[in-house]
């Protein structure tokens, strides 16, 4: 088996059957806000190139833009590939491949091994609102030489199937942030970066957690850090020096497993090839040790160049944005409202108002004169279900978004504003009280498909519970948040149960989650116990 690395999470898997795309990307995500790190353009010329346009299979794990690249999809890669289908709970992954061009799929089951052709496959697919309804995926690929896993950003709850279908000689994983907090966050910048240094810590001790159970022969740090080269956000890279940035990239990721006692992960480039076979790994780089790794060895000054190519996209891009074209308050109202409605599970879980200021940045006011500039506010009311203009109601959570940003989203009617705009970084946002996830999930789910399953999912949550004994408790087994198993990922000191896979935390005394105030968890001390509630009782 041959892995070709393009850079993120993208990568070419020469099979002995075929071969394998997956998640290809090379075009500027998130309002230009994203860019591939190290930079992989010199790969779309000469025989790379080649060999990704026209491969057997493709697998693009999730609708983000930094995996899902429509306009690459669209202009290089042959259609006549046969596309591995994630099995998630709504349509839009699909839709949106056929809408590029894909015609042939290979649709899977979660958790269910497949075989084609000599392959042997198996995708897992997250399903929780908080992955967006169509969430991150991974691939397990097997071709009788090595056996690969491909997590990319995936955080798989249950790792049974995943770890029966091994042994794996290869292990693709995350370990970089793919997120806005706590960076966009109105707080204290000592604030700021104490939880920075949480959510980085959190991010190793996962990935960690992931490397140790896969306990594949290889692992490859994979799908991140992306670099930021508009000026605006450029300090948010991560140079080394800053313990509380979220993005380590791959060589100090490798650096601090090596110090945790992980010593056989290996730093891939783009143009990178690994060779796999049991028991063997080979790895060539496209270029001297020195030119290929100065990316982090030099970050600061290679990123500088970097950016300086690529100016005028920014540019570029900035300028197409609309420029008061929308009815902002008008749209929302008529998208947004018939949503609310049928939204129960979400507007409980919310109980508050969620207050969205569009206001005009320099950047996005142009040629517009300042008596034209036109700033406004609307109130997402999850108490008494309605959209309108803000007239000075209490907001507990609030969100100050360009104007352009959200009129391309109100334009596009995109569903998904986490990935369309959230994960920019182009806003900045502000919550009096603890995370509440519902809040998020409602911007996940702008779409009345979408809105139906995120509702349907927190119905079932109602079901009895399955509990396990831990440290003196019996405890429900499956974690309130992401119904991650507790039984793998639960670990307990006093009276706290954190859940590793991401670092939620609650009080087994009182059931009460500390992480946030919209979660509580079946606890009772193992004497005297009583069989556990429904959460509709």
């Amino acid at each position: 088996m041959k892995i070709t690395f393009l850079g993120h999470a993208g990568a070419l898997v020469d099979t002995a059957h075929g071969s394998i795309l997956c998640d290809p990307w090379f075009s500027p995500a998130f309002f230009a806000s994203w860019f591939p790190f190290p930079d992989n353009r010199d790969l779309l010329s000469g025989r790379v190139i080649d060999a990704i346009s026209s491969p057997d299979y493709l697998y693009v794990s999730h609708s983000h833009d930094d995996h899902f690249d429509a306009r690459f999809l669209h202009d290089h890669v042959s259609k006549d590939a046969v596309v591995i289908l994630p099995d998630f709970p709504t349509s839009d992954h699909r839709r949106a491949l056929e809408a590029i061009g894909f015609r042939n799929f290979l649709e899977t089951h979660n958790g269910e091994p497949i075989e084609i052709d000599g392959l042997r496959l198996l995708t897992h697919a997250l399903i929780a609102p908080t992955d967006g309804a169509i969430g991150d995926s991974s691939l397990a690929i097997d071709d009788g030489t090595a056996t690969l896993f491909n997590q990319n950003d995936a955080k798989p709850t249950d790792l049974d199937a995943i770890l029966e279908f091994g042994p794996y000689d290869g292990h693709l994983v995350q370990f970089s942030g793919a997120i806005w907090y706590p960076m966009v966050y109105r707080i204290p910048a000592q604030e700021r970066k104490a939880l920075g240094r949480r959510k980085r810590k959190n991010q190793f001790a996962r990935a960690t957690r992931f490397v140790r159970e896969i306990d594949a022969t290889n692992f490859f740090p994979f799908a991140g850090p992306p670099c930021f080269l508009d000026e605006e956000l450029f300090h948010l890279n991560d140079f080394g020096t800053d313990d509380s940035n979220i993005f380590p990239d791959q060589a100090s990721v490798l650096a601090e497993a090596d110090d945790a006692g992980i010593t056989n992960g290996r730093l891939t480039v783009p143009g990178t090839v690994v060779t796999l076979e049991r028991g063997s790994c080979t790895v060539t780089h496209p270029a001297a040790d020195e030119a290929a790794f100065r990316p982090f060895t030099d970050k600061e000054q290679y990123l500088r160049e970097y950016q300086a190519g690529v100016v005028s996209i920014i540019a570029a891009e900035k300028a197409g944005w609309p420029r008061h074209e929308v009815d902002v308050v008008a749209e929302l109202t008529e998208w947004w409202m018939p949503l609310l409605t049928t939204a129960d599970n979400t507007c409980a879980g919310v109980n508050a108002r969620v207050l969205v200021e569009v206001f005009d940045s320099d950047d996005a006011a142009g040629d517009h004169t300042a008596d034209q500039i036109d700033d406004v506010a609307v109130v997402v009311d999850f108490l008494d279900r309605r959209v309108a203009a803000w007239k000075g109601e209490d907001c507990l959570y609030r969100l100050r978004i360009p104007r352009p940003l959200i009129e391309r989203c109100i334009q596009r009617r995109d569903p998904n504003w986490v990935n369309a705009l959230f994960l920019s970084c182009r806003f900045e946002a502000e919550r009096d009280g603890p995370y509440n996830e519902f809040v998020y999930n409602f911007f996940r789910s702008l779409s009345t498909e979408r809105m139906a399953y995120t509702e349907r999912y927190y119905s079932e949550l109602a079901a009895p519970r399955d509990v396990f004994e831990l440290h003196g408790y019996v405890i429900q087994r499956h974690c309130p948040h992401l119904r991650a198993d507790l039984t793998r990922w639960g670990s307990v000191e006093g009276s706290v149960l954190t859940c590793a896979l991401h670092g939620w935390q609650f009080d087994l005394e009182t059931g009460e989650c500390l992480t946030s105030d919209d979660r509580e968890i079946y606890a009772r001390p193992v004497d005297g116990i009583t069989p556990p509630p429904r959460a509709d009782q």
